[in-house]
């Protein structure tokens, strides 16, 4: 699978051991940045090019990496086929793909270890989206309040 993955200042070092550990998994990753975490960033330029590279094909799923992973959270939902979550747990990463059909991963450097982010990270790639007819119902309404079409 090609996985996006972006994180600023605050997510670089998660973000190149993910890397290395999603390549390990047997996935390809293009890496949007930051490359440069000395430098002033801000998290919605690396969630743009995360949701870009899904929204073109360029990527199947994404990955992004904040501080808290809440502010990154926030702006990558609000493009348009993004269903991005904030998950700090095995269950929720996988959960998340199989009920919400979630796309993208996100995680806060400065709440969980490598190692529980290597397990989220790990689930989140693993999981399918489930095609339960309940499920599929709740996405064509979140898909809906998305077109404001939801009443």
């Amino acid at each position: 699978m090609r996985i996006s993955i972006g994180a600023d200042h605050a997510g670089f070092e998660m973000k190149k051991m993910l890397i290395d550990f999603i390549e390990k998994l047997g996935h390809t990753v293009h890496d949007v940045g930051t490359f440069e975490p000395d430098k002033p960033d801000d998290y919605p330029d690396y969630a743009t090019l995360v949701a870009e590279d899904i929204r073109s094909g360029n990527a199947e799923r994404g990955l992004l990496v904040c501080g808290s992973g809440v502010g990154v959270s926030v702006a990558a939902n609000k493009f348009k086929g993004i269903r991005a979550g904030l998950c700090h747990d095995h269950y929720s990463a996988h959960q998340g793909v199989e009920h919400d059909d979630m796309n993208v991963l996100v995680l806060g450097a400065r709440i969980i270890g490598p190692m529980m982010a290597q397990d989220a990270a790990g689930a989140f790639l693993n999981a399918s989206f489930s095609g339960e007819e309940r499920h599929v119902r709740r996405l064509e309404k979140v898909k809906g309040i998305e077109q404001n079409e939801f009443r």
